[in-house]
């Protein structure tokens, strides 16, 4: 989609659309509804809002001709409660113009605020808001329709900062969009070497280094955890490391990814039913590589990273198995408890290999327990770390980018359900805590490193859409990792 920004007045701008946000259904008490239904002529858009039962509240899409009293065709009014006249607004706007897009092609918005904020949120929601994944439809089922242009209306074209903005919401939205073609895709097409390949190719657009190791690689490095987890597929799991190193950066953060393409649940095999979805078991390496594609195209003066370890788990006749033991790159061995639990262990290998790239942070993303899920539900990930500040830090991020967060307790009264009577530790706990256990096992892999673990088991794949985020896969987080780095730069000028 192209967005640009315009001064075209909203009266003579020509588009299909000509939106507006509202947290009323009372004209006289919104201006920019004040100003459009008196351009409109005589009472058709108070009769509109009233005749279809308008209130304003978030989500609510009006609808009508504008015959011929403006440029545009069609004025639509999108509902956005408590948020009208923020820029939170023009995320709302932005999404639900492009939800409602059929044969209209083009729209034009009038932002709830002429600044820079409600440009990015407005193009992260006509980006976020037009997303359909159509790879596999062919013929009638290929989808037509869809925004192809809008126009942010704004008072000056030209105002620098502006055009930062658009340029942060359309990466953010790409990056979300890129994330979210990854999960969609089908684990026969998006095996592990061919998301280590889509990974190094998008890189290469940008600029952004990335090293690709295959299985030989993989096993001289030491990675045998990594390498346990690949043992009962026949196709070779990838290591990758992605580097956006800007020249004068004087920071750095490391994301580490979980990428399980498929995950059958080896041994330990899954019941059909939940092993349906298990394509997207690789969301937290789509994250990854979507954070990283977007600082690049932000030119973000801050080192990223992203650090993937790649693998299918499927139950070959080499597979491995409960009671087997195996060292990790660490050089802790660890006892296998439960098949199934094999995130845990590919990021096992992938933190102890970043944390010797010496971020500031390290910070990974996994979609590794149904535990959060049972504790936060689907639509928030559930954060870990012992470092309060880093903590503080991710959940305003995540109050910026609209996505929803809940930190939960990194109890050190759990670690000793990790010791193995066999090796240094069990990979998994008892039956209660799951998903805090999970996160104490992955901290003994980040060493002395300023560690987050980001369980995103919920938020990442929805079986149905749930405000910003539709169905399938989602992109959800990339979105605070940017303000998260976007954060530390303000931070570091102050």
């Amino acid at each position: 989609m192209r967005i640009s920004l315009s001064t075209d007045s909203f009266r003579t701008t020509k588009a299909d659309f000509l939106a507006v946000s509202a947290g009323t259904a009372h004209v006289d008490k919104d201006p920019a509804l004040t100003a459009l239904a008196k351009s409109m002529g005589g009472t058709a858009l108070a009769d509109a809002i009233k005749d279809e039962g308008f209130t304003g509240k978030v989500g609510q899409v009006l609808k009508l001709q504008a015959h011929g009293r403006l440029a545009a065709r069609w004025v639509i009014v999108v509902g956005v409660g408590k948020d009208a006249g923020k820029p939170a607004a023009a995320r709302l706007l932005g999404h639900h113009v492009a939800k409602a897009s059929q044969r209209q092609r083009s729209a034009a918005l009038i932002l709830p605020v002429d600044d820079a904020e409600s440009v990015r949120q407005a193009a992260e929601g006509l980006l976020g808001g037009s997303y359909r994944y159509d790879t596999y439809f062919t013929g009638s089922r290929k989808p037509k329709g869809g925004l192809k242009s809008a126009e942010l209306l704004v008072s000056d074209a030209k105002d620098p900062a502006l055009k930062d903005g658009l340029l942060a919401g359309r990466a953010v939205g790409e990056a979300v969009n890129v994330a979210r073609t990854l999960v969609n895709a089908p684990p026969n097409d998006l095996t592990p070497p061919a998301l280590a390949d889509f990974a190094a190719t998008e890189a290469e657009k940008l600029g952004v280094s990335a090293m690709v190791w295959d299985k030989a690689q993989i096993e001289e490095a030491g990675m045998h955890l990594l390498l346990a987890v690949n043992r009962g597929s026949s196709i070779e799991p990838r290591f990758v490391h992605m580097k956006w190193e800007p020249e004068g950066a004087t920071r750095k953060v490391v994301f580490v990814g979980k990428g399980l393409t498929f995950d059958s649940g080896g041994l330990c095999l899954k019941p059909a039913k939940s092993m349906i979805d298990m394509k997207c078991d690789m969301a937290g390496a789509a994250i990854t590589i979507g954070v990283v594609l977007a600082a690049a195209r932000m030119k973000l003066p801050i080192a990223v990273h992203a650090v993937i370890g790649s693998t299918e788990n499927m139950g070959g006749a080499d597979a491995y198995r409960p009671g087997d033991i195996f060292p990790s790159l660490d050089g802790k061995t660890v006892e296998i408890i439960n098949t199934d639990a094999e995130g845990r262990l590919v990021l096992a290998d992938a933190l102890a290999y970043a944390r010797e790239l010496g971020g500031d942070y390290v910070i990974d993303h996994a979609t590794l327990t149904g535990a959060c899920m049972v504790a936060l539900g689907q639509w928030r990930a559930g954060l870990f770390s012992a470092d309060d500040e880093l903590a503080e830090r991710y959940l305003q991020a995540a109050g910026a980018s609209g996505e929803a967060y809940w930190r939960l307790p990194m109890d050190e009264e759990l670690r000793p359900t990790l010791k193995s009577p066999v090796a240094d530790l069990k990979h998994t706990g008892s039956a209660y805590g799951g998903a805090v256990t999970a996160a104490l096992f992955l901290s003994e892999f980040a060493g002395k490193s300023r560690f987050m673990h980001l369980d995103v088991a919920g938020p990442s794949f929805l079986d149905s859409a749930h405000g910003f985020l539709p169905q399938g896969g989602t992109g959800f987080g990339v979105g605070t990792a940017i303000r998260f780095l976007e954060g530390l730069l303000e931070s570091q000028a102050d």
